[in-house]
């Protein structure tokens, strides 16, 4: 039995600020395109980060010379997901905050890693991630970036 220890209104001040930071997070990114931030919350504390980038070891470009994306930039979400593979922590039961909604690559990844509930600011173009997930009983809670002053 899971017991609940905050209300909607605690919860939803918590994933404003989280998203918040996500956003900010966003910002360390190199790509032009698009800048996207995340974050996993777990027992209220964040276990892991990432934004959109080239691997590791990688120049810090993430578009061609005709502004298209790499094949080899990987998403925030997946970022964050493989940071925590490589730490004592796992993502069982966790949060994922993300700037962007996940692509259907990603939502497998989600999934997979054990995110409960996923919080995100804006909708990618393709919906069929957050639909893939809603499907396999995830939580998704949508925030329009507005909503975070309110």
């Amino acid at each position: 039995m899971k017991i609940e220890y905050k209300s909607k209104e605690k919860q939803l001040r918590y994933d404003k600020a989280y998203l918040k930071m996500a956003r900010e997070w966003a910002k360390l990114s190199h790509c032009e395109r698009k800048q996207v931030g995340a974050l996993i919350v777990k027992d209220s504390m964040i276990i892991s980060d990432g934004y959109n980038g080239a691997p590791t070891g990688f120049d810090n470009c993430c578009e061609d010379d005709e502004g298209k994306t790499l094949w080899y930039v990987l998403h925030a979400e997946a970022n964050a997901i493989m940071k925590v593979s490589k730490s004592t922590n796992n993502s069982d039961g966790a949060t994922l905050y993300i700037t962007l909604s996940p692509c259907k690559e990603c939502s497998k990844l989600v999934f997979q890693s054990g995110i409960r509930r996923v919080v995100y600011m804006r909708g990618y173009k393709d919906d069929s991630g957050i639909r893939f997930l809603e499907k396999a009983g995830v939580e998704i809670v949508h925030i329009e970036e507005e909503e975070l002053f309110d």
